[in-house]
Formats: C-alpha cells, sequence, structure tokens
C-alpha cells in the first residue's frame, strides 16, 4: 500500500477508534467495515472533519452474499456428452424466512475526499432483521437519495429516514428483488397487453426453468475421415 494511504488509513483509525475496522484489500484500496447503528455518526464525521473532508458520495450500492464462495458451475473441463457443465445448485434463503443470515445483505458506500484526493470504501451489514435494514444518509450526502431507493429496488433493503423510499427502476407491481441471489432468473411473472381490456395484464411466469448449455453433439460429415482422404487424392 503507497504510504499516502497508510497515513490516510492511520488517520481514519486514530479518528474512529473502534468504530471502524479495516478490511483486507486484494486491489490495496482503502476499506472500513462498520455496524449500523454508529452508520450516521461516522458519515458524518467522514463528511465534515477538516482533515478527512469526504464530501462525495459517489457510489452506494448492495451486495446480497447467500451463495458467496460457492460454485454455480464446474469449468475446469468438458464432460464427455457435450458443454453441460452444470451442477446442483446449494439450498438458499427465501424471502419469507422469519430471519437472514447476519452476514448476508451488505450496503457499500465509495466516499471521495477532493482535499486528500483520495477514496475510501464503507461495507455495512444489515444484521438478520427480515426486511434487511439501514439507516438513511441521504440528508448527509444528497446523492444518496435515489442510490438508496436503487438499493431498496433491487435487494429489498430499508433505508430508515428516508424521504421517498419507492421503486425506480422496476414496475411499481414488480414482485420481488431481482439482485437477490434467490431471485429466480426467469422472473415471477409475466406482462402482455390485452386488447380487450385495453390494459397491461399480469400472469405467472410460463418459461421452463432449463441450462442454457448445449447438451446434444452432432456428427458433421464435412469432418469425416473419408472425405478427408479423398480430399487428399
Amino acid at each position: 500500500m503507497e504510504s499516502k494511504h497508510e497515513e490516510i488509513k492511520t488517520r481514519i483509525i486514530a479518528c474512529f477508534k473502534n468504530k471502524l475496522t479495516p478490511i483486507e484489500s486484494p486491489s490495496n484500496e482503502l476499506v472500513f467495515g462498520l455496524k449500523p447503528h454508529l452508520l450516521r455518526e461516522v458519515a458524518t464525521e467522514l463528511k465534515e472533519n477538516k482533515e478527512l473532508l469526504f464530501e462525495q458520495l459517489t457510489d452506494l450500492c448492495g451486495i446480497d452474499y447467500l451463495t458467496y464462495g460457492i460454485d454455480e458451475w464446474t469449468t475446469k473441463s468438458a464432460t464427455n456428452s457435450g458443454f453441460s457443465r452444470g451442477v446442483t445448485r446449494q439450498p438458499v434463503i427465501l424471502d419469507d424466512a422469519d430471519s437472514f443470515d447476519g452476514e448476508r445483505f451488505a450496503v457499500i458506500y465509495n466516499l471521495l475526499s477532493l482535499k486528500l484526493n483520495i477514496r475510501i470504501r464503507l461495507r455495512m451489514f444489515t444484521g438478520e432483521d427480515n426486511p434487511p435494514i439501514a439507516p438513511s444518509v441521504s440528508d448527509i450526502w444528497s446523492s444518496a437519495n435515489w442510490l438508496e431507493r436503487e438499493t431498496f429496488d433491487l435487494y429489498g433493503i430499508i433505508f430508515d429516514g428516508h424521504p421517498d423510499l419507492r421503486r425506480i427502476l422496476t414496475d411499481y407491481g414488480f414482485v420481488g428483488h431481482p439482485f437477490r441471489k434467490d431471485f429466480p432468473i426467469s422472473g415471477n411473472v409475466e406482462i402482455h397487453y390485452d386488447q380487450e381490456k385495453e390494459k397491461i395484464i399480469y400472469k405467472p411466469v410460463s418459461i421452463e426453468p432449463r441450462t442454457l448449455v448445449p447438451r446434444v453433439i452432432r456428427n458433421d460429415n464435412r469432418y469425416s475421415e473419408d472425405i478427408k482422404d479423398n480430399n487428399d487424392g
């Protein structure tokens, strides 16, 4: 890690003591973990402290760690029957569970200090609550307003204190949160326009789930050994 990064890391740790926990980064970025109840206090200090001045929230997003570290596909070599490498999926946690694993959902905050010309990242796990809840920072960084709405829409994370928390990317009647790892790839509903009723109609999805990889190998006579021999004279 560069000496400048080390200096800022030391400064931040000294300022927040046990409120922020450094996280190892393979790309030498400054990443810190924190608890939800400390978020607003830490965010305000990072923005207003004259020695830091992280005045810009450049991005905010959610993460679902449900299947983190679990291989869905075996990709080291092809099978004898073709290109199919599908393996059995691991069991997943459904949206109607009473609670989640405490480290399933996380919210990421990417901050920029123009004064220091440096970026840091905060990672906060939402805990076991269902639905997952995080404090809103939209009154601290105005850019968080739409970003928190996106994260709510795609992951179902509720931002407590947000002035207008509603969907922003999906339709008003959309079912579920499409970036969750247990959300079906084909979705839950499909829509079409009904000419007689003159409105959009929702109905259960009719797409049959299947593995979208080739399973059949067909012989091609262009590569027949007999034809090759004849062409060779």
